[in-house]
């Protein structure tokens, strides 16, 4: 169950910050609420994720998939380039995460 609420914060933290791409500054009204209350469901969430895991696996998943999720989003969906850095880059997020929790098996 803990790995469920993980995930949703992660897809509530991944939509909050698509939707803040979209609100321009937080000027566009609708974005800008999306942006919100998807950042408070993802702290929620986190919050109460961190109830059964350790925070720096907690902390360390959430990150690094939502920034992997987001630089491919930017790459996919909103015409954000291309290159090997940057994937090499997303690449040692996941590498780091994956790292992370295999330290935390006893």
């Amino acid at each position: 169950m803990v790995y469920v609420t993980l995930a949703g914060a992660i897809l509530a933290e991944v939509l909050g910050t698509t939707a803040m791409k979209y609100s321009n500054g937080f000027s566009k009204l609708l974005p800008s609420l999306i942006t919100g209350v998807s950042y408070a469901v993802a702290f929620i969430l986190l919050a109460q994720t961190l109830k059964s895991m350790a925070v720096g696996t907690a902390y360390a998943i959430w990150a690094g998939v939502g920034t992997a999720a987001i630089a491919a989003i930017g790459i996919t969906f909103i015409g954000e380039s291309v290159t090997l850095l940057k994937i090499t880059g997303i690449v040692l997020v996941i590498a780091g995460v994956v790292v992370l929790n295999l330290g935390g098996v006893h």
